[in-house]
């Protein structure tokens, strides 16, 4: 795989076709709004989905000859209320097939000049939510077998009516290496 132009041998890589697979989810999840769950997506190399299940190729409108690597992302069933995510992407395994995987989730930030008043204790959410300071983020965060990373964030009302967001592989790197241990074999 060739790195970009401005990547560094120890960064990780970013593909196009997983950059291109991960503003699909984000294009897709901006349509719906906020305040969506946590999705996990299965991301699969579309020409062996369009030869495996030719009739839900057709469904989801994929072309009849798409690149050689392009992917398609396929969302999985819902992550279980009251799991937290560590756990949940812990007990996640994808057979061979699957090139990929990624994670969209919403999640709520404070600047770092906050964070010296943030409570220790149980209010800390209801504190943080109700800071004037805070922000809501939609992360969206995917991975393949062979290393490459990347990740797409949003910011709520900044970004909520454009095509406005930022990527890059390190944007989320906990994240990304918890979702990168689901596709070891």
């Amino acid at each position: 795989m060739i790195e970009p132009p401005d990547a560094q041998p120890d960064e990780p890589r970013r593909s196009e076709p997983l950059l291109e697979a991960i503003a699909e989810v984000e294009r897709h999840l901006a349509q719906g709004g906020w305040d969506q769950p946590t999705r996990l997506y299965a991301l699969v190399h579309t020409a062996d989905l369009i030869a495996s299940e030719p009739a839900l190729a057709q469904t989801l409108g994929l072309p009849a000859t798409p690149a050689a690597d392009a992917l398609t992302p396929v969302e999985q069933d819902s992550m279980p209320t009251g799991t937290p995510l560590d756990e949940w992407l812990a007990e996640i395994g994808w057979p061979s097939e699957v090139a990929g995987c990624a994670l969209s989730q919403e999640v709520l930030t404070l600047p770092p000049s906050v964070e010296a008043d943030l409570p220790s204790d149980a209010d800390a959410v209801a504190w943080a939510v109700s800071h004037p300071l805070r922000r809501e983020v939609r992360m969206v965060v995917g991975v393949l077998r062979d290393g490459s990373r990347t990740a797409t964030l949003r910011v709520r009302g900044i970004a909520d009516q454009s095509d406005d967001v930022v990527s890059g592989a390190d944007l989320v790197p906990l994240l990304t290496d918890a979702l990168a241990a689901t596709l070891v074999d």
